[in-house]
C-alpha cells in the first residue's frame, strides 16, 4: 500500500490513533485480495507543512545552578509527560528513562568542555545512544509544547537550532571532532543536515 505522507512518519499523523489505525487496518485488508501482487494508494494524502514555523515556548530558567542545558530539559519535562500520556508510548529508552535526562545531559556537558570520551561513564557505552535519547525527548515535548502537530522535521530542527541542548551538542560534536576521535564518534550526534563546518 503507498501511503502519501511526510518522510519519517509511516502511519502519518503523530498522536492521532484513530487515522494511525485505519491505515494498518487498510494495510491488512490488502491480505482478503484473493490474488497478487496488489498496490494501492492509501486514499488520503498528508503534505508536510515545513513552512509553517514550530514555536515551541522554552520554560524559563528555574534553578540558575544547573547548567542551562539541564535547567531547560528538567523544565520540559511536564510537556514530555503529557505527550507520552496521550500516545501512551516513548521513544526514549535506549540508555535510559526520562528520569536519567540530566545525567545525560552531563556527558555532553563534559565533552563540550573538553573531556575525552574514554574518560566519561557512559551507559551501554554508547554515547550515540545517549545523543538519540535526548532527541526523542526534545521531540516528543515539542508535540505537547506546539499549538498544532509540527510537520516532520520541524522538532528536529528547533532542538538542534533553538535550545540549549542543540547548543551543547553542536559544542561537544566539535570538540570530539577536533580531538581527533573516530568519524563515528562524532558524526552520529546529531542528524548530518544541523552538521557545522563539515
Amino acid at each position: 500500500m503507498y501511503v502519501d505522507f511526510p518522510l519519517g512518519r509511516p502511519l502519518g499523523k503523530p498522536l492521532d490513533p484513530e487515522f494511525q489505525t485505519s491505515v494498518i487496518t487498510a494495510a491488512f485488508d490488502l491480505l482478503n485480495e484473493p490474488s497478487g501482487p496488489v498496490l494501492v494508494d492509501f486514499p488520503i494524502s498528508i503534505e508536510d507543512s515545513s513552512s509553517e514555523m514550530l514555536a515551541c515556548a522554552i520554560p524559563p530558567r528555574f534553578d540558575p545552578d544547573l547548567h542551562p542545558a539541564v535547567d531547560e530539559a528538567l523544565g520540559l519535562r511536564a510537556a514530555y509527560n503529557r505527550t507520552v500520556e496521550k500516545s501512551g508510548r516513548t521513544s526514549v529508552g535506549r540508555s535510559g528513562t526520562a528520569d536519567d535526562v540530566a545525567g545525560m545531559i552531563e556527558i555532553f556537558i563534559k565533552l563540550a568542555d573538553g573531556t575525552p570520551l574514554s574518560e566519561i561513564d557512559v551507559p551501554g557505552g554508547d554515547h550515540i545512544a545517549v545523543a538519540m535519547d535526548l532527541r526523542s525527548y526534545y521531540e516528543e515535548a515539542a508535540l505537547s509544547l506546539s499549538d498544532h502537530v509540527p510537520a516532520a522535521r520541524q522538532a528536529e530542527s528547533w532542538l538542534y537550532r533553538g535550545t540549549k541542548l542543540g547548543e551543547l551538542l553542536h559544542h561537544a560534536q566539535a570538540n570530539l571532532k577536533d580531538s581527533g576521535a573516530e568519524r563515528r564518534d562524532w558524526y552520529y550526534v546529531m542528524p548530518s543536515t544541523h552538521h557545522r563546518g563539515d
